[in-house]
């Protein structure tokens, strides 16, 4: 570029620069500016975060005229506006300005926006968004903003974000505006801001004429709207004078100084307005008010979206935060909806910026216990407000990313991720030839529902690597050397719980004991019950039932198994003592290879379901399950590769025909709704009345199985009645294949609650996967359905009801405990609330003492407990020594010296002599593609059709995957079962892919060269 040229450039950067100063997005254009230095960058953006985008905007005008400047550094100014929507901006610098009448013309479109803002915040944001966009004026990430912050925040803040994104175009945008408007039918916010009372009618699909007198227009605003003085910026007589004056005074108020004083929607100062008119306006439970209504003060001027805004805390979050903003780890437990999450940026915002001033490195890693919680934290927390500062990523068992965790975590500044993610890469970081990650890596360690954080845990297990390397560095600093680096821990948890104690003592030292889990020097927490909408809570009781035919023909059916079996239980039919003395039953049976006790009692199991959601669901449900479970087991019978049937005992001919005389009888009872259970009844009553008495209603009902969650959601939508009082059910589920359920994936959990949260489903049937984190903020009724758990969940089912007028009700049938247990729940969450309370109060030096020795306790009990697992390892027993049959008929399947391992994983079996022994079955439950392998279908036993395990596709190979669960386990001449593969001490060889692919290869060669000679 000559130097002439260069000059010029220059020259209008300085002229134009109290203009650009305002339409400058600064922020998202420093990352397109790669001629400025990054110790400048960090500087402008320090400047961004501690006062403001104009401010930042001088820096950063300053710093381009001063130099130095790089080659091409024109065009990449130029380009990165445009980029970031700031083409007026570009027009500018470029030398392509509007003309003076235009320019004035836009002036006043701006002002007019700005006087009508409260009228236009009623518009339908979502569809004028829509609108705008396609119009382009309003980019991508415009888009994504807005409908972000309609969704999280309510229709107005989307609604004022539109308008302050869109005055920022080139002159023009005006009139595109207004026929967005007319095409999402707004034709009174047309006339409104036509200045008109009367406009004459467009056509169908016309757009609006284009403005003919803006500045006549304007006059009419303010005279309408009365503008004091001040945000005219006219004098005294002005509102008295004629037109012409009045024109000729806006005239020559120039944008720079009208920017300075009134145009809100350009203004730094607008978010401050925003705030306090926020903070008067909004209390914890509004939807507007986001997460606990945390205030999000918007830099209007330097962004694009609400990810840029400040976050200005409430009160009571700001004390809550206060020790971690000095450095200190503590725990916040606060309400469910009360803000916690938000809380939890605010802090790790300040902790990456106090770090990048002090030019140190900072990193922060937010842990959180089931995937969906890792997009949620993403899009409407961590990175919604963060990833315009910093690198935000998010990483799950779900992420499609290409590069390896160790990658991720270098590559950006916040990440996002399960715990047994982060717990793997620790575990790698100590094989040599394994790439991982060290704790010293991490400057915030942020836990997620940090309740978890107890013996076994995986939280536990990253908390105990923390605990040792801050005891060897106490060591360390005694004999005077450098001590490794820790993060700081953050732990965010709703209760805590008391861990099942009966006493207080036990639960206060429950209570101790998190927070010397988590190295907490305090939990912080308040009373918000005056802040706060607890949601109205009560007992709704159904009646027993009278008669139970159907129940009668179950249980009889029960009877008849055991006198076959020879068994006689203890426990009442239909309850989960008697599933659980039916399971023990069963395994022992295995175990001593009793065919015959073993099928019967997996039998047992299914009527024993089956009785209990008679109890809950339709007849008609807990029909279906029967039936369908000995459709399946018949299908297991049949081999559609010999097309003939698998031998079947006299066991299981006995149960079939048992099933069968049974059959019709069932299905009769279940066309007889006098017979329905009571609860059923009782919980359409609850829902008919909170759908019937609410304006809208947005509701959760908790149940314990899946099958109940499916059934109950069928039974509403096949239900006329609820159809009429709008209520629009479906279920949420959980994402693990453990039942004969097919789970739900994540992305269906996603695409189930974002419907929910627009509307489009307004009743959602859950099990427990629903209590825990997922942010449902607008639901104002919950139902727990014959469900008690413990005195965590309770509360955390009761926090799902957010919204203001919220209920919770417990449906429970008279005489189940359920109502008692109930009570118990609330007795342990009056015992924690008093624990905290006491453990805040401990003197420092009593605190202290008591968590020291309870992190001394936990590292030895894990030492002993790594110890005894090391000892096994190191006992290298042969596989050969044990050996594997089919649970089912015990016919013998392979020695363990066939076994290999992929991936540390999956236990394979690849022997051409196994390949005879199983049949090959259609997976109803089929998977997404997880990294290289995949579940192609079922594997079988080809003599009794039990399920062995899965076929898996591994980088192109067919290989056969084995359940331990499935078979009996022969070692030491004593035959075990076990539920998975790590209970079993001996450790198999890894899968050799390349020498199997080359057997592979070497056998396809051979069949080709025989085939050649026939």
């Amino acid at each position: 570029m000559s130097s002439s040229c260069e000059e010029e450039n220059i020259g209008l950067i300085e002229i134009f620069k109290n203009r650009l100063r305002r339409l400058i997005l600064v922020d998202p254009l420093l990352d397109r500016l790669h001629f400025i230095e990054e110790d400048d960058k960090e500087s402008i953006r320090a400047t961004v975060q501690n006062k403001g985008n104009l401010a930042a905007a001088d820096q950063l005008l300053d710093k381009i005229v001063k130099g130095p400047r790089t080659e091409g550094w024109f065009n990449q100014l130029i380009d990165g506006l445009e980029t970031v929507g700031c083409k007026h901006a570009a027009n500018y610098i470029n030398n392509n300005p509007p003309t003076p009448s235009l320019e004035a013309e836009n002036d006043n479109c701006v002002r007019m926006i700005q006087l009508l803002q409260s009228t236009l915040e009623t518009m339908k944001t979502r569809d004028v968004c829509t609108s705008c966009h396609t119009m382009d004026i309003l980019t991508d990430e415009d888009r994504e903003n807005i409908l972000a912050e309609t969704e999280n925040f309510g229709n107005r803040r989307g609604a004022r974000l539109l308008l302050r994104r869109v005055v920022r175009n080139e002159a023009g945008w005006y009139s595109l505006l207004l026929k967005a408007l007319s095409k999402t039918e707004h034709l009174t916010l047309v006339k409104e801001l036509q200045g008109e009372d009367l406009v004459e009618e467009e056509g169908e699909g016309d757009a609006p004429h284009a403005l003919k007198n803006d500045k006549e227009l304007a006059v009419k605003h303010l005279k309408r709207n009365q503008v004091p003085l001040s945000q005219a910026e006219a004098p005294a007589s002005l509102l008295e004078t004629s037109c012409d004056s009045l024109l000729d005074s806006i005239s020559n108020v120039s944008l720079d100084s009208t920017l300075d004083s009134s145009m809100d929607l350009y203004s730094d100062d607008f978010h401050q307005n925003e705030t306090s008119r926020t903070n008067d306006s909004m209390d914890c439970s509004s939807p507007d008010g986001g997460d606990g209504g945390a205030v999000v003060a918007t830099e209007t001027a330097a962004t694009g979206g609400p990810e840029e805004g400040d976050i200005v805390l409430r009160d009571y979050q700001m004390e809550v935060a206060r020790p971690a903003l000095e450095g200190q780890n503590i725990i916040i437990c606060l309400p469910t909806g009360s803000g916690k999450t938000r809380v939890a940026v605010y802090i790790t915002k300040e902790h990456l910026d106090s770090r990048r001033r002090k030019a140190q490195p900072g990193k922060v890693v937010v842990l959180v216990n089931k995937v969906p919680l890792v997009e949620q934290h993403y899009s409407t927390e961590f990175g919604r407000f963060l990833r315009q500062r910093y690198k935000v990523e998010r990483v799950s068992g779900d992420s499609q990313l290409k590069i390896s965790f160790p990658e991720v975590v270098r590559k950006n500044d916040i990440i996002i991720c399960t715990a047994q993610i982060l717990e793997n890469s620790f575990a790698n970081a100590k094989k040599k030839d394994e790439d991982g990650i060290s704790l010293s890596d991490i400057t915030l360690l942020v836990i997620d529902e940090c309740h978890h954080t107890q013996k076994g845990g995986v939280y536990n297990h990253i908390m105990i690597r923390y605990l040792r390397q801050k005891h060897r560095n106490a060591l360390l600093l005694k004999e005077q050397a450098e001590p490794q680096p820790i993060p700081q821990v953050l732990g965010l948890t709703a209760s805590p719980g008391v861990g099942g104690a009966k006493t207080q003592q036990k639960a206060e030292e429950h209570i101790l004991k998190i927070c010397a889990n988590l190295d907490a020097v305090t939990i912080k927490t308040k009373n918000l019950a005056e802040e706060s909408n607890a949601p109205f809570k009560r007992i709704a009781s159904a009646d027993k039932r009278k008669e139970d035919p159907f129940g009668d023909v179950i249980k009889g059916v029960m009877e008849q198994i055991h006198a076959h079996a020879g068994v006689t239980p203890l426990c009442e039919f239909g309850t989960q003592n008697y599933e659980q003395w039916v399971v023990l039953t069963e395994q022992n049976a295995a175990k001593d290879k009793n065919t015959k006790v073993r099928v019967c009692a997996e039998h047992l199991r299914q009527y024993n379901e089956a009785l209990h959601q008679s109890n809950t669901i339709r007849m008609s449900d807990a029909f279906s399950f029967l039936d369908k479970y000995y459709d399946e087991e018949k299908k297991k019978k049949y081999d559609p590769e010999e097309e003939e049937n698998i031998n079947s005992t006299d066991t299981e001919r006995f149960l079939f025909t048992l099933f069968k005389d049974k059959k019709e009888k069932l299905r009769e009872l279940t066309k007889q709704p006098q017979y329905e259970n009571n609860s059923l009844a009782k919980l359409r009553e609850v829902i008919l009345k909170e759908f019937t008495s609410r304006t809208e209603a947005r509701g959760i009902i908790f149940t314990r199985t899946r099958l109940s969650a499916i059934a109950l959601s069928q039974w509403i939508q096949e239900n006329h009645k609820f159809e009429e009082c709008g209520v629009r059910a479906s279920h949420l589920i959980g994402g693990g294949d453990q039942s004969l359920v097919k789970p739900m994936t994540s992305a269906e959990q996603r695409d189930v609650l974002q419907k929910f949260r627009q509307g489009e489903i307004n009743l959602l049937i859950a099990t427990t996967v629903a209590e825990e984190g997922l942010d449902i903020k607008e639901c104002n009724i919950v139902i727990r359905y014959c469900l008690v758990t413990n005195e965590i969940a309770m509360i955390q089912a009761r926090g799902r009801g957010r919204a203001e007028d919220s209920s919770y009700t417990l449906v429970e049938t008279e005489g189940s405990g359920v109502a008692e247990r109930e009570s118990v729940n609330e007795y342990r969450e009056k015992m924690m609330s008093k624990g905290i309370a006491r453990v805040v109060r401990l003197p420092k030096a009593e605190y202290d003492n008591k968590i020291k020795g309870f992190q001394l306790q936990a590292i030895m009990e894990e030492r002993v407990h790594a110890k005894k697992k090391k000892q096994k390892s190191m006992q290298q027993e042969d596989p050969s020594k044990v050996s594997f049959s089919c649970r089912h008929c015990h016919r013998a399947v392979c020695s363990g010296e066939s076994i290999k391992v992929i991936e540390n994983m999956h236990h394979v079996n690849v022997t051409p002599r196994f390949r005879d022994l199983f049949t090959v079955q259609e997976n109803a439950s089929l998977q997404e593609r997880q990294l290289d392998y995949e579940a192609n279908g079922v594997i079988a036993c080809k003599d009794c059709g039990h399920r062995w395990g899965s076929m898996m596709l591994y980088k192109a190979i067919d290989v056969p995957c084995l359940h331990i669960k499935n078979f009996v386990v022969t070692y030491n001449s004593k035959n075990k079962v076990f539920s998975k593969w790590g209970e079993l001490s001996i450790r198999f060889p890894a899968f050799d892919y390349a020498a199997h692919a080359v057997d592979l290869v070497v056998a396809e060669n051979s069949e080709d060269e025989e085939e050649d000679t026939m």
